[in-house]
């Protein structure tokens, strides 16, 4: 049965979560997110989940992290004032491998800055936000029915790999309405955390696995479990020990080189002959597209490469595209002073030219933008 409807963004974030099994929220109001929330707060009731609003953005993570040691899948939502208070038990998360989600959808900055205009300059800040080296994973939609498919894989893949997940929309994203036929999206509440089987005596809380997810005690079966932002040892107790805490902080992050084929994502336009290769992403990538149609109607060879995975970065895909293609320059468009850009260069930087396309003013690169800097760089 068709499930079509005009759905905006930040909706189809919250009904992708719930779909998913997501059945607690926690959050504080902020634009552009708080339809998020919103959402939330009415349709949670009637598949029996629990939505507080929390007094901050500080405890609105704490709050989350707490209902996931608990064994139910957690979700918040943000945009950049509220992101950057949340980093701090982000890190706790990230350390202690406690499945959530985060949205954060992106508005100009820093501080306070413009909190109704678009922005994509929390890029960096979602992938290196919280101090220390750690392992996260961030989707980056590009569309309402992106939106929605990618929060449902957000709650799929912390859940089976212990890992807090961001989906980073900008503020056009979010607030875009557009018709979605959510039936035909695939999706399910199955991917399910492994937890504790088997003997509890001698049981280790952060094992050393196979797959290099460890299983998760959960509360009530009678699994001894200790949990610590501290450095710690398979036991879950606090180690300096030299081995013991190079190997803990590997485990995590080789864990999503060892998944990578399950979590990386993106999306390709007119990319096989491409004398110029677009990168963008959320509502500049669809700019991009735009500007591509029109430039090879001109007979300008344009094509666009679009992460949707956003971290960890998708690099062996793009050096694909470009040596398969023999594109000779990179265009990244973004609205930030450079950011993406930055990861491009290091990835490209022997292979070909790489262009920088910024816009910082509160309003969204347009597809004229992006085909005259393409025509300027391959004039």
């Amino acid at each position: 049965m068709s499930q079509r409807q005009n759905l905006q963004g930040n909706h189809a974030c919250a009904l992708g979560a719930i779909r998913a099994g997501c059945r607690f929220f926690a959050g504080y109001p902020i634009t552009p997110s708080s339809e998020v929330a919103e959402s939330m707060a009415a349709e949670l009731p009637k598949v029996g989940g629990t939505f507080i609003q929390m007094e901050d953005e500080i405890a609105s993570m704490g709050a989350v992290i707490g209902a996931s040691m608990g064994g139910v899948k957690a979700m918040t939502a943000t945009s950049g004032p509220g992101f950057s208070l949340k980093q701090e038990n982000l890190g706790y998360a990230c350390g202690a491998e406690i499945p959530c989600v985060i949205v954060n959808v992106m508005r100009g900055g820093p501080s306070t800055g413009m909190p109704t205009r678009p922005a994509q300059g929390d890029i960096m800040q979602a992938r290196w936000g919280t101090h220390g080296d750690h392992a996260i994973i961030v989707l980056a939609p590009a569309s309402v029915s992106e939106a929605y498919s990618e929060t449902i894989r957000a709650v799929n893949l912390s859940e089976s790999l212990r890992v807090p997940v961001i989906v980073l929309l900008d503020e056009v994203i979010g607030h875009l309405v557009e018709t979605v036929d959510l039936e035909a999206i695939p999706g399910d509440a199955d991917t399910v955390r492994a937890f504790a089987t088997g003997p509890r005596e001698g049981f280790e809380p952060y094992a050393v696995t196979e797959d290099m997810v460890p299983p998760m005690p959960r509360p009530g079966d009678g699994y001894r479990a200790h949990t610590t932002g501290l450095t710690h040892a398979p036991s879950g107790f606090p180690t300096q020990d030299p081995a013991l805490a190079e190997a803990a902080l590997t485990r995590t992050t080789d864990k999503l080189v060892l998944h990578r084929d399950k979590i990386e994502s993106w999306r390709v336009r007119d990319c096989d002959d491409a004398d110029l290769l677009i990168v963008a992403i959320g509502i500049s990538a669809r700019a991009a597209q735009q500007a591509v149609k029109e430039l090879r109607a001109k007979g300008v060879k344009a094509g666009l490469f679009r992460p949707v995975t956003l971290w960890p970065f998708p690099e062996e895909a793009l050096r694909d595209v470009v040596a398969k293609s023999g594109a000779r320059a990179v265009l990244v468009p973004e609205m930030n002073q450079g950011q993406l850009v930055l990861e491009v260069e290091r990835l490209l930087t022997d292979r070909c030219d790489v262009h920088a396309l910024n816009r910082i003013d509160g309003e969204a690169i347009t597809p004229d933008e992006i085909a005259t800097r393409v025509q300027e760089i391959l004039a």
